[in-house]
């Protein structure tokens, strides 16, 4: 099998790591090999996070360079846009529609991009994009876009619920395992327009 690559953006402190770890579970599981790398830029205040997850038969290196990424899964709309080219051509985005604002924006030394949603899908890249904070909070905690979002993306794999469930069991500490469990269902499940 082609080597196949997947982007998951956000911002510290959101769950991209798990996120990130949950993914290379499930693929290694699944009798893929897996490269996951992870790039913290200040994610300790607020920064950039970029994880790279890469699977196949056999993958050599665990970095995605720009055009190369079937998908871009983004914890916030600006980080989507920012990583938009290491997207492939006929790449897919799947997007938390929230927008949190960075430094330079906290300060008014710029604003927030408008419309982002709609400058992705002006670029071709096909955007399937979701309000994953309320469904994080009906799951129990805000915490939980990151399970949301898989729920989401699992859509775009052919694996069974099953062994989603099982990689969340083995990744997600005990105590919140429910919650997460619930949120990846709603985000599985929600309508996307």
């Amino acid at each position: 099998m082609e080597t196949k690559n997947i982007m998951i953006v956000g911002v510290g402190g959101q769950g991209s790591l798990l996120a990130s770890k949950l993914l290379g579970h499930l693929l290694l599981e699944e009798g893929y090999d897996v490269k996951v790398s992870e790039v913290h830029g200040m994610s300790q205040r607020g920064g950039s996070v970029v994880t790279y997850v890469r699977y196949g038969d056999n993958v050599a290196s665990p970095v995605i360079d720009e055009g190369e990424a079937d998908c871009i899964v983004s914890f916030e709309l600006l980080e989507a846009a920012r990583w938009l080219p290491f997207l492939k051509k006929d790449g897919t985005i799947v997007t938390n529609i929230q927008q949190i604002d960075p430094m330079p924006v906290v300060t008014g030394a710029a604003e927030y991009p408008s419309d982002l949603s709609a400058k992705l899908k002006a670029s071709g890249a096909k955007v399937d994009a979701m309000d994953c904070v309320a469904l994080a909070l009906e799951a129990g905690n805000v915490k939980a876009v990151n399970l949301v979002l898989l729920g989401r993306l699992s859509h775009y794999f052919s694996f069974p619920e099953e062994a989603w469930q099982k990689a969340i069991e083995a990744c997600v500490p005990a105590k919140f395992l429910e919650i997460n469990k619930k949120a990846f269902r709603l985000g599985r499940e929600a309508q996307v327009s």
